[in-house]
């Protein structure tokens, strides 16, 4: 009865999250709300006063020909001056080099490989983790590899599956390396907090202290959730898919390797030189110090730097770059692949704007502050009814910029009013945002482990693939919230330059 129920339950879910429209459509509608919103608060003489400057708020009317000046003149400058778009697109570009010459897929092949058999659960689940910087490359080839390794190694192949997908999927909020989503998330909290301090600045490092320490919390729950559950739940393996051989680097892959960490470890100690010195290259002499060096500044370029030039490196050792058009047909794949979020950042642009534009953001947020401040919650309930939300959500919008571009804009200026960091309120929802991302069938990968469980598994469904990673999430839920609470009540800031309170 109890499967039944749990059965019904995804059904339902899956059902759900189907009827919502596409990311763009829905962005495109809360447009509509908000300038909808607009006109009847301005009519109802709704207003606040601003907490800094202590001045009236009033509701900008976009319902109006004033409103609708700005909604046709600022349809480009918005999407433009767009925060996240230009760094991650640069981002995107130089990893792009890394991951289309086979650097990406050759280090994650050597690391497992060498891995002794009692360590092999602990290293995929960190492998994962440290996937996201290459964005989807987890998914596409660590998956299927782990699967094969437990194979080989003699144990059930959908064990190495689990344990790598808790790892890409479930601990994607972690890593020790930047990423993409780090800057996109990033950009979009800065947004929300201008919406009160014009001057507010939130760098990609914001939540980086903490979010490293998670690499390591999310390896050992990963791995004591597939070596104590989902192993002994699955037992062995008596499918008809045969083990097969696992292939070892070619020499010219290994050549590969070497010219890749010759090239790193030389911009490694280019940046240090830098850096180092009081008097370095990427020092401001105005203001000296790590915070305000060019190197953290111009975080996209370095990103950029260290994602092409060992990419470069690796595929003219090992044969995969054979000319400069490869380099750029790579570079034009992975944008090509990037379309789809260019349509949606189109759509979100343009409501964030007009909910800045609207003052309805600073509204809400004054609002809700004096409500919880009357209620006297604490940080700690507060942070966790972000984790728990965004969980929740989460099971219904998958993409994480999608959300945050929902939520920050009310969340981030509420915390603030109450004394509280946007990095804060940004790291307690990328803790929400993880969890649930390995049991929802509405994660844009979700189909595509579920193709690679079902080559083991033929007549195994979506249950199948949540029920084995229902522990993961559940234990996720409750140690990296734990250790959000416990990184707060210690105090410790969230990353370079981010406190945890104001």
């Amino acid at each position: 009865m109890r499967d039944s129920r749990f059965q019904r339950f995804l059904n339902g879910v899956e059902v759900l999250g189907n009827a919502l429209p596409h990311p763009a459509t829905l962005f495109l509608l809360l447009c509509g709300v908000v300038i909808g919103v607009s006109g009847v608060c301005h009519w109802a003489g709704v207003e606040v006063l601003h907490p800094v400057k202590g001045t009236p708020v009033q509701v900008v009317n976009l319902l109006s020909v004033e409103g609708l000046n700005r909604i046709i003149l600022g349809l480009l400058p918005n999407f433009i001056g767009f925060a996240p778009l230009g760094s991650v697109l640069v981002c995107v570009l130089g990893l792009s080099v890394a991951e289309h010459s086979g650097l990406l897929a050759a280090v994650m092949r050597r690391i497992v490989q060498a891995t002794p058999a009692r360590l092999l659960t602990l290293v995929v689940v960190f492998c994962g983790t440290m996937s996201h910087t290459a964005g989807d490359v987890g998914y596409v080839l660590l998956l299927p590899l782990s699967a094969a390794l437990f194979h080989s190694a003699g144990r059930h192949p959908l064990a190495g599956l689990a344990a790598a997908f808790s790892g890409v999927s479930g601990g994607f909020a972690a890593n020790l390396l930047l990423s993409p989503t780090d800057l996109i998330l990033a950009g979009l909290t800065q947004e929300a907090a201008r919406l009160l301090q014009s001057d507010y600045t939130v760098t990609a490092m914001a939540n980086y202290f903490f979010l490293g320490s998670s690499v390591f919390l999310v390896t050992v729950v990963g791995t004591l959730v597939t070596e104590r559950v989902v192993i002994p739940r699955l037992g062995a393996y008596d499918g008809a898919v045969q083990p097969e051989p696992v292939v070892g680097l070619t020499d010219a892959e290994r050549r590969g390797l070497r010219w890749a960490g010759w090239t790193l470890a030389m911009l490694v100690a280019l940046v240090l030189v830098g850096l180092v010195p009081e008097n370095g290259v990427l020092q401001d002499p105005a203001q000296p110090g790590f915070l305000k060096s060019t190197f953290v500044r111009g975080l996209v370029f370095f990103v950029f730097l260290f994602g092409a030039l060992p990419g470069l490196a690796y595929g003219l050792g090992a044969r995969t770059i054979r000319s400069d058009t490869d380099v750029y047909r790579g570079m034009q794949k992975t944008l090509e692949l990037m379309a789809g979020y260019l349509v949606v950042v189109f759509f979100i642009a343009q409501f964030i704007s007009l909910f800045g534009w609207t003052n309805l953001g600073v509204i809400l947020a004054v609002k809700g502050a004096a409500l919880l401040k009357s209620l006297d919650l604490g940080v700690v309930p507060l942070v966790l009814g972000v984790v728990l939300l965004t969980c929740s959500i989460d099971l219904m919008v998958g993409s994480a910029s999608a959300k945050w571009a929902l939520l920050a804009p009310v969340f981030v200026p509420l915390f603030m009013l109450l004394g509280y960091t946007p990095e804060l309120t940004q790291a307690a929802y990328r803790v929400g945002d993880s969890i649930t991302n390995i049991i929802t069938p509405l994660s844009s990968n979700f189909p595509l482990v579920l193709m690679f469980l079902q080559r083991y598994a033929p007549k195994a469904g979506i249950g199948t693939l949540t029920a084995m990673m229902l522990p993961f999430s559940l234990a996720n839920l409750v140690a990296w919230t734990l250790f959000l609470v416990l990184w707060i009540l210690l105090g410790w800031p969230l990353g370079p330059g981010a406190p945890l309170y104001l």
